[in-house]
């Protein structure tokens, strides 16, 4: 009885691990014919949907990045208004765009709908209206790459925003990162090229981990316009900082060199630094790329469907999908990892919030010198201690992910801010001294976004009603011309395959 039973049980294994590998193995020619293209991609498309028809996974899964209902403690995919959540920026920001409108970027899928969308692009009314440069484009698209092909990267960079509208409609996406031969990662931005060889590096020869965070690095960093390139002046030509480094004060170093600035602030006059997002500098300083793991490796981890494994490409916040992304490596329960997070995060905040709240009243204060008469010999190094300290607040505060990626380089550069902050109190104290002005300055009510916006003098019914235009009248354009041009694409495609 017993080899019976012994019999029937070894049947039942058996025939149990034969559905097991047949699985597999039918699982493993899946993967194997998954991703060969039925059809090639041409060189440079822009839409992503073309792309969706060969590699459906991946397209399917960056679809996602439309979703909008994540919202962590400093960040998320949410649109959030950050001048209302913190009206200290408008005041920072005084003179410069982000002081009209601020708002939390959502997902990829949204680039080029939220920088229509901005107040800070205005309401142009034709190509050569409207305050921000062609530039601005750069990062919003897969049809950058495209147009910068066509026309030549100075010519791309020159002329205005409003210039190139009809021509950029097509969101962040697969070009952007890929070759559309080999699917292979690709650097689509000279940018990075570029600044690879100012620090004497050669980009071609990273490895292809390397490559999982250097896609990303294409766009998640500081930069700014030179207008002052040889053979390019007067172009607002896209330049990464990094010649003297990747730290916050290497940069700094960097541009107080070439005495650039952003823009000269509109209460204390500061020459001003605006930090854009520095995300791969602030990523390097952290423990996860000591340890060699890349963005990609945490805001597209690998998934599996039908047995097929491939790059989730729902690139989101690691906090949303915590079982992937982060506990491949990490044992402890999802909400402790997330709590771990957040509890830096907030401790890291309370100095950034200190540093800001000082730099307002070192703003108002300096123009209270200079409407009792101060000269700029007096203001000079009253001013390069507010844009040190403002630069290194806003490197921390743009740099969304930084108090999670290096929450001890941040807090050590927020330390240094908050030193150079106090140091621009303390001389203009004794400035105001001098100029016969012995009481504290008197401080506006900015406790709302629109009183601080007022403040500073700025017609935010005007702005709104620019913007509303240009999306009644010319926007529409844009978006006709460039269906009209993706149509004859098509057009040419069929007609080239039918010979």
């Amino acid at each position: 009885m017993k080899n019976k039973v012994l019999f029937i049980v070894t049947l039942v294994i058996v025939f149990l691990l034969g559905l097991l590998a047949s699985s597999i193995i039918n699982r493993k020619n899946e993967s194997k014919y998954k991703y060969v293209p039925q059809a090639d991609i041409s060189e440079n498309e822009p839409r992503n949907a073309v792309w969706g028809e060969y590699y459906p996974l991946e397209y399917q899964s960056y679809l996602q990045t439309s979703d909008t209902g994540f919202v962590s403690y400093q960040g998320g995919s949410a649109m959030r208004d950050m001048l209302e959540e913190d009206p200290n920026l408008v005041i920072l920001w005084a003179g410069y765009g982000f002081s009209k409108d601020y708002n939390q970027g959502r997902g990829h899928y949204y680039a080029v709908e939220d920088i229509h969308n901005t107040l800070r692009t205005g309401g142009p009314t034709g190509p050569n209206d409207g305050p921000m440069p062609a530039t601005c484009w750069t990062c919003k698209s897969p049809d950058v790459p495209r147009l910068m092909n066509e026309i030549g990267v100075a010519e791309f960079y020159s002329g205005k925003w409003a210039g190139k509208g009809d021509q950029i409609v097509n969101p962040i996406g697969c070009a952007d990162c890929h070759d559309a031969n080999s699917m292979k990662l690709k650097i689509s931005r000279p940018a990075l090229i570029e600044a690879f060889d100012a620090m004497g590096k050669d980009i071609t020869k990273v490895t292809h981990q390397e490559m999982r965070s250097l896609v990303c690095a294409q766009c998640h960093v500081e930069y700014y316009f030179n207008k002052n390139l040889p053979g390019k002046e007067g172009t607002p030509y896209l330049v990464f900082p990094w010649k003297e480094g990747m730290r916050a004060e290497d940069m700094e170093k960097y541009y107080d060199n070439i005495e650039f600035s952003d823009w000269t602030h509109q209460l204390s006059r500061a020459p001003m630094l605006k930090a854009q997002h520095p995300g791969y500098e602030t990523y390097l300083t952290g423990v996860h790329a000591d340890r060699g793991v890349s963005c990609v490796d945490c805001h597209m981890p690998y998934k599996s469907v039908g047995g097929t494994k491939f790059t989730d490409h729902h690139i989101q916040s690691p906090l949303n999908n915590i079982q992937n992304a982060c506990q491949v490596c990490h044992r402890e329960e999802a909400e402790k990892l997330k709590e771990n997070v957040y509890e830096r995060q907030r401790k890291v905040a309370e100095s950034r919030i200190d540093l800001e709240k000082m730099l307002v009243k070192a703003h108002i204060e300096a123009k209270k010198c200079w409407d009792l008469g101060a000269s700029e010999q007096q203001m000079d190094s009253i001013l390069m201690d507010i844009r040190h300290a403002q630069w290194r607040w806003d490197y921390a505060a743009a740099a969304h992910g930084a108090t999670f990626h290096s929450p001890v380089e941040i807090s050590r550069v927020l330390s240094s801010g908050l030193v150079r902050a106090q140091e621009a109190r303390v001389k203009i104290a004794r400035l105001l001294a001098e100029l016969g002005y012995n009481q504290p300055v008197e401080m506006p009510d900015i406790s709302t976004k629109e009183k601080a916006q007022e403040y500073i003098g700025l017609d935010m019914e005007k702005l709104r009603k620019e913007k509303e235009l240009f999306k009644e009248n010319l926007l529409p354009e844009w978006l006709e011309q460039a269906k009209q041009r993706q149509e004859k694409w098509d057009e040419e495609k069929v007609s080239a395959s039918a010979k």
